[in-house]
């Protein structure tokens, strides 16, 4: 019979109540904490550990196995000292650091690996009877079923009675430990410093694998934490005397073990502790007693977990009444019956060794996420953690790195999945999208890389790394879906988009004007596009809109390509047009989009890019062609490049020169060259896009005379009359997107 050795317990206050039950001192967490510490391991592997590694070799398992224990008990400490931890233990401190979605993809996992550890450690002790006892060999099961329906018994009658029962449970193991230590040898020691000689032992990290379950109980006491009257002061003092208790008796052991009994006695005596010992019989009482704690632990502490997850709305509706309490303490009763359930089931099948690995692993992910939670908030330093024991920061991730490298060495198949289970749990949660009362640490630490990453870009532009981030002055995008939807589809939700108007002055005050923000940005969320939202207010609209192209983003994260809807109001011409140019000397890139309403984007299969060439808007339509075409949306499109020539004795070089510029742009682009044979190009425009579902159009630069480019941007409106949704183009000036389509290896600076 193998067993997660660890395990976890914990009882739970009323919600809005707190001071509950008397478990409020430095034992009820202390008293949990060390039987599960000292568990079975202790009393039935320890030989074999001493004999493989020898006793120096077990003083070092020992000393590096608490040490990742002691760090995870630091990070637990941290956190109980910052905040007041409610019903759920470590699902509570990992849900109010992390989210939610976090705390429930470790909170669920834990939940059934304790309740299932119940049947692991009563199968455990009715085989450790049934071996003593070769008369009740036979009845193994019904001795489980019994003793998991007394156990159960004894958490639903009261938390307490329970706590008190693990009193006597600790007095066993004191007695087994006395006994142990006033006995005599066995037979005479071969156990040297590392190894015993002329013997090859197991290697040291597979035995170090094997030790290491039986230091990671300390939970129990901290899964208690509803029931403690101060947990700020009970947990921390509580877990870390336990670990302290442990590691003093894990470093003694080793000496009379070694000492004591030879390499044969060692391996293949699991119970040589009762041939040593005083009087053998106490060794047996302490076997059973840290069974029956660890299952007493987990029959407590998985209703209360099961009862956090409910009333935070982790669980499923259904499942809503695992929330209530019964008495005054609050006692999670429905819960444990299920518990029960779920434990006599597990018992029904008798072996339990094929999930066992697993459940160890959930609780060391139990660990690591704490290790993990107390490293960010150290590391964030933010002004909401204040925690009166201080832990640095690089201790909590060396403590989580701990863990996580444990989990591989144990078992790295279990480990995976464990973490496929976990991850599968969080995104079902993800996608759930829960709502909390409470803040988590993500937002700090999405703030942080932010900060981190802007400081890194520099001002410099990097042709390589060029993407579309957005400014889309939509007005209200309810009424404009289709400029939101192109721009969202020209960024494939990697560049960024801002989607954004300007309001006229004092149409709304500044508390009306971020509730707008927040509904907009649900509609956004709602229809599948991540994108920022910015409304500004001014007096003017084309004035509004240049102040927030001036002033919005951060350094240099600001947005390189403006999107506008065209206007077809002859008398907003001229300042529509002063705009234009404005946003071109700010050195943006301008993309006007012109709507069919009756076709708007067709099939999407054909998008038409109007060649004028490479260095001027041409680079440009090419490259917002080209993301068109690899989004969701328009997948698998063709695109057409389009040139006109006058006579057929210049479209002969024109072929040529275009196929292969297509060819080494690698974009796919279908090249057609038309002659014009005196046609007017808007006639040969219209004639040739007629069924395409886009059409890319580059513009000229703005010139000084705004009268005269307001006339060149009404004659463009007119030959595009008619046309599909049409995007006219103008690249910033200062941006090679030659360079972005092309990449060539630049020559060394030296």
């Amino acid at each position: 019979m193998r067993f997660p050795w660890q395990q976890s317990s914990n009882s739970n206050p009323p919600p809005d109540d707190d001071s509950t039950s008397g478990l409020g001192t430095f034992g009820g967490v202390f008293t949990p904490s060390i039987l599960t510490i000292l568990g079975v391991i202790m009393y039935l592997r320890f030989g074999w550990v001493v004999a493989n590694v020898g006793w120096l070799g077990s003083l070092v398992i020992v000393t590096l196995a608490t040490s990742i224990t002691l760090l995870t008990s630091l990070s637990i400490s941290a956190i109980a000292t910052d905040r007041v931890v409610r019903v759920g233990g470590a699902y509570y401190m990992i849900s109010r650091s992390l989210g939610i979605e976090t705390g429930g993809a470790v909170g669920i996992p834990l939940y059934f690996a304790q309740a299932l550890s119940v049947a692991l450690y009563t199968l455990g002790f009715a085989e450790s009877l049934s071996n003593s006892f070769p008369v009740l060999e036979d009845y193994q099961t019904p001795i489980a079923l019994i003793t998991t329906v007394v156990v159960a018994g004894l958490a639903i009658q009261s938390a307490d009675l329970a706590i008190r029962a693990q009193y006597f449970i600790m007095g066993a193991i004191a007695l087994s430990l006395l006994s142990l230590v006033f006995g005599g040898p066995v037979a005479e020691s071969d156990i040297g410093m590392w190894n015993v000689t002329g013997r090859v032992g197991e290697p040291f990290w597979a035995v170090f694998a094997v030790f290491f379950p039986a230091v990671t109980g300390i939970m129990a006491g901290v899964n208690m934490s509803g029931d403690l009257k101060n947990p700020s002061k009970s947990i921390p003092v509580g877990t870390l005397a336990a670990v302290g208790t442990g590691y003093v008796i894990y470093m003694v052991l080793p000496l009379f073990l070694a000492t004591r009994a030879d390499y044969t006695a060692l391996t293949e005596n699991p119970l040589v502790m009762r041939d040593m010992a005083i009087w053998g019989d106490a060794i047996l009482l302490g076997v059973w007693g840290a069974t029956l704690s660890s299952a007493l632990g987990s029959v407590l502490g998985a209703p209360r977990v099961l009862q956090a997850l409910a009333r935070d709305g982790v669980l499923p509706p259904i499942l809503r009444w695992l929330g209530q309490g019964k008495g005054e303490t609050d006692e999670p009763r429905l819960g444990t019956f299920l518990t029960l359930g779920v434990a006599l089931a597990a018992v029904s099948l008798g072996d339990l060794n094929l999930i066992a690995p697993v459940l160890t692993m959930f609780f060391l992910s139990t660990y690591l996420v704490l290790n993990a939670a107390a490293a960010i908030e150290g590391f964030l330093e933010s002004p909401s953690f204040r925690p009166t024991f201080g832990v640095p920061w690089y201790l909590s991730a060396l403590g989580a790195i701990g863990c996580l490298w444990v989990m591989l060495l144990i078992n790295p198949v279990a480990a995976v999945v464990a973490a496929v289970l976990v991850l599968g749990v969080y995104l079902w949660l993800e996608r759930r999208e829960l709502q909390t009362a409470w803040g988590d640490v993500r937002r700090g630490l999405w703030v942080e890389l932010a900060r981190m990453a802007i400081l890194s870009m520099g001002d410099d532009a990097d042709t390589k790394n060029w993407r579309p981030h957005m400014l889309v002055l939509s007005g209200a995008p309810m009424r404009r879906w289709a400029l939101v939807e192109l721009a969202t589809a020209l960024t494939h939700n990697r560049g960024m988009v801002t989607i954004s108007s300007v309001l006229p002055s004092g149409s709304r005050d500044m508390g009306q004007q971020a509730k707008l923000e927040s509904k907009i940005r649900e509609y956004l969320e709602k229809r599948g596009v991540q994108a920022l939202v910015r409304l500004v207010t001014a007096p003017d609209p084309f004035v509004g809109a240049e102040r927030l192209v001036e002033a919005y983003g951060i350094g240099p994260l600001v947005p390189n390509t403006i999107f506008l809807g065209d206007s077809e109001q002859e008398h907003l011409r001229h300042d529509y047009c002063r705009l234009i140019a404005k946003l071109y000397q700010s050195r943006r890139s301008i993309i006007i989009f012109r709507e069919n309403a009756e076709r708007e984007f067709g099939q999407r299969r054909r998008i038409d890019v109007w060649w004028g060439g490479l260095q001027a808007n041409g680079g440009l339509m090419l490259l917002l062609a080209y993301l068109l075409r690899t989004s969701n949306q328009w997948r698998g499109a063709e695109i057409f490049l389009k040139l006109v020539v006058p006579n057929e004795m210049a479209a002969q070089a024109a072929r040529l020169n275009l196929e292969d510029m297509a060819d080494r742009l690698r974009i796919g682009a279908k090249t057609q060259v038309i002659i014009a044979d005196g046609r007017p190009f808007p006639e040969i425009l219209k004639e040739s896009s007629a069924s395409a579902d886009l059409v890319c159009l580059g513009i000229a630069k703005p010139d000084k005379d705004m009268e005269e480019f307001a006339e060149y941007y009404g004659r463009l409106q007119k030959m595009a009359s008619g046309l599909p949704t049409t995007l006219f183009v103008l690249a910033a000036e200062g941006t090679s997107f030659e360079d972005v389509l092309q990449q060539d290896t630049p020559q060394v600076r030296r």
